[in-house]
């Protein structure tokens, strides 16, 4: 193929330095080169985002190859086609002749294609004896020969691309499912641990995921998340570590599970809601509040304490913290406790442990005159660090199991609850808890 000497385009078209700088390379092309055309318009297709050519340039683009009749490109051989818009119309499908034109200047500015404009823009051939073609005007393809190379590796690195997206979205699905269960999992449990930090540290690295993320942003909050995952991991797994293995507790929420708080007998055994001006397990010394154990009071021995709650749960039953806070919730308003007051024990103590004060007083609701009052009074101790559940979720276990030894000769292995009436719920307690609470001094 002879080299081609730079043309400008037609009528009002002006001509750019990027249209020059495409009919140069094209000069450059090897005397040897050859392509499948099928082959680079399928790499064309793949990098098409990368070289900002359209589905419809794309659509047109296929049909000037087909009027190539060689499967392959060469550079000995004119590579001009010269279709009118009316055949191109219908071998892309159909399009109207604005959007036609729209695409073409589409396909020359990417440089896919250079414009062979005639002296009156028309194109045609002109053949020379025995038929063959002399000068041509139309399309010229020689860039999609000129580039092959420079399209292929556009091509395996796009779908490099798409697949390490695809990959990097995995990871994140799998993490956030991850995180959210294993958090899940140890509120559900009873494991201590900071997990409303957890979740709060979680949703705030999801806030700032977009709706279409670039890779780059997924693979900072992926590891974001996997950092969570680590920490979150490792609570859950120096917990299951730090069990006895010949521990035979049952897993049921009705079950009262073995604590083991080591709570200091002195004030804190003294807890009882009583009174309804001052219990005297509130007023507890700080040092004696720090000596009470960090980990969070299991579910189901908070739900055994405080059984009237379950009388304002969804379907009767209380399975996770979620519902647990949801019918201290629904309680709120029953009880005369203002939103103010529920939102201020919320913020100062958090949602479970706000929950679990109020499961409490609701408990004892018939000895306490003023519930808001009691329970602003009970968040001002807490915000002073005066104030832990641990004593008052113990004082009611205790009474419920005064209550049993009286009505079944303080055998305390298996009893009707009177408090749950004719429902007939078991209350089981296991033998670690009843030795625990009875060293200190919370079973008479």
């Amino acid at each position: 193929m002879g080299t081609h000497t730079a043309t400008t385009p037609f009528g009002r078209r002006p001509m750019t330095l990027g249209l020059l700088a495409s009919q140069v390379a094209v000069g450059e092309i090897d005397e040897k080169a050859r392509a499948s055309k099928w082959q680079v318009f399928r790499d064309i297709r793949e990098a098409k985002e990368a070289l900002g050519a359209t589905d419809r340039a794309l659509a047109i683009l296929n049909a000037l190859l087909s009027f190539h009749r060689a499967d392959e490109l060469t550079a000995e051989e004119s590579l001009i086609v010269f279709p009118s818009n009316e055949q191109l119309i219908r071998r892309a499908n159909g399009m109207s002749p604005a959007t036609l034109r729209r695409h073409l200047a589409n396909l020359v500015t990417t440089g896919l294609v250079i414009r062979r404009d005639s002296p009156n823009g028309k194109r045609f051939a002109r053949r020379g004896e025995g038929g063959a073609i002399d000068q041509a005007y139309g399309f010229d393809l020689s860039p999609i020969l000129a580039r092959a190379e420079e399209f292929k590796a556009l091509a395996a690195a796009v779908q490099a691309e798409r697949k390490a997206h695809r990959l990097v979205k995995e990871r994140l699905t799998i993490s956030r499912r991850d995180v959210v269960k294993m958090i899940e999992a140890g509120i559900n449990e009873g494991v201590p641990g900071n997990w409303q930090g957890f979740m709060r540290r979680y949703e705030a690295i999801i806030a700032r995921l977009p709706r279409t993320a670039a890779r780059l942003t997924l693979e900072t909050i992926c590891n974001e998340l996997e950092d969570l995952w680590v920490d979150v991991h490792q609570t859950l797994e120096s917990f299951i570590n730090s069990q006895n293995p010949n521990a035979n507790e049952s897993q049921s929420e009705r079950h009262i599970q073995n604590s083991n708080p080591h709570v200091s007998s002195t004030d804190e055994s003294e807890y009882d809601l009583e009174e309804t001006g001052e219990a005297s397990g509130v007023g507890v010394k700080n040092d004696n509040v720090r000596a009470l154990p960090s980990r969070d009071l299991p579910l189901g021995m908070v739900v055994d304490a405080c059984p009237e709650l379950l009388t304002l749960a969804r379907d009767g039953h209380i399975r996770t913290w979620r519902d647990f806070v949801e019918a201290a919730t629904q309680a709120r308003p029953f009880m005369g406790i203002s939103p103010s007051a529920w939102q201020e024990a919320v913020e100062v103590m958090g949602p479970e442990k706000a929950a679990i004060t109020v499961a409490a007083i609701l408990q004892r609701s018939d000895r306490i005159a003023s519930r808001g009052g009691y329970l602003r009074n009970l968040t001002e101790r807490a915000r002073d660090q005066k104030f832990s559940v641990w004593p008052m979720i113990m004082a009611l276990l205790r009474e419920k199991l005064d209550a049993h030894a009286k009505a079944a000769g303080n055998n305390g292995r298996s009893v009707t609850d009177p408090a749950d009436g004719d429902r007939g719920v078991t209350v089981e307690i296991s033998e670690a808890l009843r030795k625990n609470m009875k060293k200190k001094g919370w079973e008479r």
